[in-house]
């Protein structure tokens, strides 16, 4: 039934083709979620997007489509390889010139990006470990209404063992905590099932 909501997509389908042939690891968002990505930056109407962990650039692409032309999209890739890949696909579907992408670790980036930036969605999709730091990052480049969507926090129920020594799942609990106790954050995290496994992500806005 998914093929009736989404049409075959050539693109896409030869993104994904590349990022196999480049060796790269089959973690990509489902064709599903690229597309809830790309509604979340239609209804917020977003001209400034933030992704952490760019992979080979499926989802980048998925939300740079929505943005207009004079729209911008950074994107921070850990992997030079991956980040390689990414920029080809990203020339192949016609939106590099949306999109930045950043070579190195992540928290380092972020350190170096213009404090006085702002993104009207944040998309955290890196190390898990690291999800803490990077919810504290997307808050000071947010404003009032910025969008940060968290992916991969369910982890096949792990997320709910406390005493779990998954790294991960640790960096996703801790996360999730920290959203909840956060005075700025109107949050909440929703479940799904589909061709990547029982999973799920987290939306906030930011209130002020």
């Amino acid at each position: 039934m998914i093929n009736a909501l989404l049409p075959a997509d050539p693109v896409l389908e030869s993104v994904l083709e590349n990022n196999h042939k480049a060796g790269l690891p089959a973690i990509d968002v489902a064709a599903n979620q690229g597309q809830l990505l790309a509604l979340f930056v239609r209804m917020t109407g977003a001209r400034s997007i933030l992704e952490i962990g760019t992979l080979g650039g499926y989802s980048t692409i998925w939300m740079a489509r929505e943005l207009p032309e004079n729209g911008r999209l950074t994107t921070l890739e850990f992997s030079p390889h991956h980040a390689a890949v990414a920029r080809q696909n990203l020339q192949s579907a016609g939106v590099a010139h949306k999109v930045e992408v950043i070579e190195g670790p992540a928290l380092e980036s972020l350190a170096a990006l213009d404090p006085a930036t702002t993104f009207d969605l944040i998309f955290i999709d890196a190390d898990k470990p690291n999800n803490p730091h990077y919810l504290e990052w997307a808050l000071r480049f947010s404003r009032s209404g910025t969008l940060i969507v968290g992916d991969n926090v369910v982890r096949e129920g792990e997320v709910t063992h406390p005493a779990s020594s998954d790294k991960s799942v640790q960096g996703v609990r801790k996360f999730i905590e920290m959203m909840g106790n956060n005075p700025r954050l109107t949050c909440t995290a929703l479940q799904t099932v589909g061709v990547k496994g029982w999973d799920g992500f987290t939306l906030a806005i930011v209130e002020r």
